[in-house]
């Protein structure tokens, strides 16, 4: 699927937000815009696997093997998931949450997402 042009900005401005975090130290805000980007990149394949690709590289820079080794698992299943449809909506994509578990998508993201 070809995401909105609003969505695919915005996760494109998450992404970028993410680094600018990293480079000031905020580890909780890097987390939640990748977590942001996750949930916008969920309906793109392409998209959903570069977000997973920058959860597994953030978890490797911070030494976390358990967020490590659930980024591994959600690489491998992400491109697929969203080709197909089944991805579970709204999902943070953390290894801390259950990979199948649909979780409520904040009002704002749904907009941009075209949901209602």
């Amino acid at each position: 699927m070809k995401l909105p042009d609003a969505a695919r900005r915005r996760l494109y401005d998450d992404l970028r937000g993410a680094k600018a975090a990293r480079g000031a130290g905020d580890r909780e805000r890097v987390w939640a815009l990748l977590e942001e980007a996750h949930i916008l990149s969920q309906p793109a394949a392409w998209w959903h696997v570069r977000v997973h690709a920058a959860m597994l590289a953030e978890a490797w820079r911070e030494r976390d093997a358990f967020e490590f080794r659930g980024q591994v698992l959600r690489l491998v299943v992400a491109g697929p998931g969203s080709l197909t449809g089944r991805y579970p909506v709204g999902n943070s994509g953390r290894a801390a949450v259950p990979a199948t578990m649909p979780m409520p998508i904040p009002a704002e993201l749904a907009d941009l997402l075209g949901i209602s």
